[in-house]
């Protein structure tokens, strides 16, 4: 699933490539993929003519404003990639992929393409009468991004003082830090030295410092390698993201440690595939 660097490398795209971008026409071609009041046909009817404005990220939200002809805010299109969820920008007229949920379509012939293999990413319509947070639910249980003043060392111990559950279970519960998925959680892990089975209540002060410190460490390093692809992940201009290739732990079980030689070990913690060094995380 796309995490942080990848949603914040889509949302750049989209930023740089779609302005002036007026969305003419708009087909839905699963209608699975609308997840707003109305489905498919209220979602064409309120976005179509309109422009993209900015954009935005929340957690791995991705948020864009809708710009009327009169330079008006027209509401928000929210769109989540859940698994394999990802935007082209399509310049020639070529047929959409078997794949390909949702086109916004320009005059020109130029489009925008949500393609989705599993076809679990969700767009909403949010209308300028509502907030982002009143239509979708989720966004509204986020805790802080990483890069907020809100997320540090004191926001943590405060947090985790009377939970048993593991450091890495709870590093992936969107309402402790927005964004951070399972590759990111095993890097950071790892840059701060602590064991990912680690009780969040036994963590001390200058753990929490140091998982901080990694944690927007490791992500700024990702998102300026275009974040990671191991599988699906492709940016608007079908690039992938670079940071998989300097990955010190994920995916890297049975290999040697990059650090001290150690062999990685690989583990289902909470569900997800977990990697860690047992000398340089104890």
């Amino acid at each position: 699933m796309p995490e942080l660097p990848e949603v914040e490398t889509v949302r750049k795209g989209l930023e740089k490539l779609l302005n002036n971008f007026y969305i003419e026409k708009i087909e839905v071609l699963k209608d699975r993929s609308i997840a707003s009041i109305g489905g498919s046909k209220s979602f064409i009817f309120n976005i179509k003519n309109n422009y993209f404005g900015g954009w935005e990220r929340r957690g791995k939200y991705l948020i864009g404003s809708l710009i009327s002809k009169n330079k008006i805010r027209n509401g928000y299109l929210v769109v989540h990639l859940r698994m394999t969820g990802q935007f082209k920008l399509v310049e020639k007229q070529i047929e959409p992929c078997s794949h390909t949920r949702v086109r916004f379509l320009e005059k020109s012939g130029r489009e925008l393409r949500f393609v989705d293999i599993r076809n679990f990413g969700q767009m909403w319509h949010v209308p300028s009468t509502q907030s982002v947070e009143e239509v979708v639910s989720g966004i509204k249980r986020l805790g802080p991004e990483p890069f907020s003043a809100d997320f540090n060392s004191c926001y943590l111990e405060e947090y985790f003082k009377k939970k048993t559950r593991s450091i890495k279970s709870a590093l992936l519960d969107q309402e402790t830090v927005a964004g951070v998925g399972n590759i990111y959680a095993d890097e950071s892990l790892f840059d701060a030295g602590i064991n990912p089975k680690t009780e969040c209540r036994n963590l001390k002060s200058p753990e929490l410092k140091r998982l901080c410190n990694s944690l927007v460490k490791i992500l700024n390093i990702s998102i300026g390698e275009g974040g990671t692809t191991f599988s699906d992940f492709r940016d608007l201009e079908g690039i992938n993201g670079n940071y998989g290739g300097q990955a010190w732990v994920y995916r890297r079980g049975g290999k040697s440690c990059k650090r001290c030689g150690e062999k990685i070990l690989r583990e289902k913690l909470c569900g997800r595939s977990t990697h860690w060094c047992p000398n340089c995380q104890k």
